[in-house]
């Protein structure tokens, strides 16, 4: 490449998950101390940590080609990207986040229309803003720093709209859920004009590909085992699979080897299954990336 593509790492929550899911992608990124210019086993590539929060307005401008961040603070900032790969992941989990709005347990506020008049708190300002005038409803709506928990609590807000994966901070400050504003999760960005860049577009398609092939193979497993030939039928049955599992046959005897690629989740019930129909000596197997 002419230029190298200058790539955007989220700094905070996601950012370990994120160098972990390169990691597994086969590109090695290495954080030095404080420096915001990590290092990368790619001369191709010239990463820079940025905070998840301002992503899309530098990849917007330019300052970046492309970079991860959520949709959430796309939408804040009403960035104008091109989105080329939804990566569900997080911090502790690959299931989306949601932004939802949060009052007391005790509260008298039971839906949307009870804020009239109300103050929330969120760093989620303009989308916060913008959903209520959206539907009518005059809030009043203040920045909030962090520990937005604690606004709440205090007395210096009526509610708050925070983000939450499992909602059990949310539960432990003595808060209750009344209403999801929206669901958010990780996308991979880029510019306009670094996406209409040929050299440029060519490389943020293999980083994709690879990144979603990796956080696939996160939720599979291979597995393999022998099956004797009166039991092949039966046990190919039982087997999910890509496409059909791969069958070759043992050295010098009538039984085969089956191998297949399969969901994590269903491996504690497919195990004693197999066995039952005659399978022995399964292996599983974790698995780098599945294309």
């Amino acid at each position: 490449m002419k230029d190298k593509l200058k790539l955007g790492i989220p700094k905070g929550s996601l950012q370990d998950a994120t160098i972990a899911l390169f990691k597994n992608s086969g590109w090695k990124i290495n954080i030095n101390g404080r420096s915001y210019f990590p290092e990368i086993n790619d001369e191709s590539i010239e990463c820079a940590i940025c905070r998840a929060q301002e992503m899309s307005r530098y990849v917007e401008s330019g300052t970046l080609d492309a970079g991860l961040t959520g949709i959430d603070w796309i939408l804040e900032n009403e960035s104008d990207v091109h989105t080329v790969e939804d990566l569900v992941y997080s911090k502790v989990s690959q299931r989306p986040a949601r932004w939802v709005l949060a009052v007391p347990y005790d509260s008298e506020i039971k839906e949307l229309e009870d804020l009239s008049g109300k103050k929330i708190a969120t760093e989620l300002v303009n989308f916060t803003k913008k959903y209520f005038h959206d539907r009518g409803i005059d809030v009043r709506v203040e920045f909030s720093w962090g520990a937005t928990e604690a606004k709440v609590v205090s007395g210096l807000a009526d509610a708050i709209v925070e983000v939450t994966e499992t909602g059990s901070t949310i539960k432990a400050h003595g808060l209750k859920i009344i209403h999801e504003l929206l669901q958010t999760n990780t996308k991979f960005i880029a510019n306009h004009a670094a996406w209409g860049n040929a050299e440029k577009r060519e490389k943020i398609e293999h980083i994709a590909l690879l990144l979603k092939g990796a956080l696939h193979a996160e939720q599979m497993v291979g597995l393999k085992t022998n099956v004797p030939k009166a039991k092949l039928e039966q046990v190919v049955k039982l087997l999910p699979s890509l496409n059909a599992p791969t069958v070759s046959p043992l050295y010098q005897s009538d039984w085969f080897a089956v191998e297949t690629v399969v969901a994590s989740s269903v491996v504690r019930d497919l195990i004693p299954k197999l066995i039952r129909n005659g399978a022995e000596g399964i292996i599983e197997y974790p698995l780098n990336k599945v294309i």
